[in-house]
């Protein structure tokens, strides 16, 4: 018999039934959501010889943990067309949207070409606000500038790497929280992979994958991506004087 797990959430208590093994979790459930690290995770779960056959949905998110507790994730969905319109209601009860990417593993693919575009752009806006402060300019003002110019990005507008310069991202709290580097680094890897496997040239990716590795090397693994800023361009928080 299923033990019961009471939750105190926002004053309400949810009743939660639990399973001893995945087998059984299925068996109680119409949908079975599962956030794991990796293929291999995913392949000791779900292709169990015990379980019936299921119709499964790879939909990594984007947004990081201020979209997850904002509620407004993004899903990146492969799999069967139809199942993803049967399982539309359950992403947008979760987040903002729903693409749909294309067959099994192409959203997982999505992911990792998103994470690599967002990996460059820190680094750009990071070695940029760097240099910035370098020649004497203020990383709040250049941040304005990208900000309504040609070089406005999600890592400058609404995830600044800077310390001081934008509240309730990783930056301002000793980055602490978000995306922890050595995911970055995991995604980076992965990347490079599917590159060197498909031919295509990715020279970014080999310079963001070497960056994030010896920031982890380091001991920075547990911080969020954009400690980059500080720990490896040296960059200055904007209370400092220039």
């Amino acid at each position: 018999m299923a033990e019961t797990l009471m939750f105190w959430i926002s004053s309400l208590i949810w009743e939660v039934a639990t399973r001893k093994t995945p087998c059984e979790v299925s068996e109680a459930s119409d949908v079975v959501v599962t956030m794991l690290p990796s293929s291999a995770h995913v392949c000791m779960h779900f292709l169990s010889s015990d379980l019936e056959k299921p119709f499964m949905l790879d939909a990594p998110v984007s947004g990081g943990v201020i979209a997850a507790e904002a509620g407004t994730l993004t899903f990146m969905v492969g799999g069967s067309e139809e199942v993803f319109a049967a399982a539309k209601p359950l992403f947008f009860s979760m987040g903002k949207g729903a693409i749909y990417c294309g067959g099994a593993g192409n959203g997982s693919a999505a992911k990792i070409c998103n994470n690599l575009a967002l990996a460059v752009s820190m680094l750009g806006v990071s070695e940029a606000l760097a240099l910035g402060q370098s020649l004497g300019v203020a990383a709040s003002t250049l941040s304005k500038i990208f900000n309504c110019s040609s070089a406005r990005c999600w890592s400058s507008d609404s995830y600044n790497p800077v310390p001081g310069v934008m509240e309730g991202v990783p930056s301002s709290r000793d980055y602490n929280g978000g995306f922890a580097s050595k995911l970055m680094a995991k995604d980076l890897n992965l990347a490079a992979e599917s590159a060197k496997q498909t031919g295509c040239k990715h020279p970014l990716t080999s310079q963001a994958q070497k960056i994030y590795t010896e920031l982890c090397n380091e001991g920075h693994e547990g911080k969020d991506f954009s400690c980059v800023f500080r720990h490896y361009y040296t960059g200055m928080d904007e209370h400092v004087d220039q």
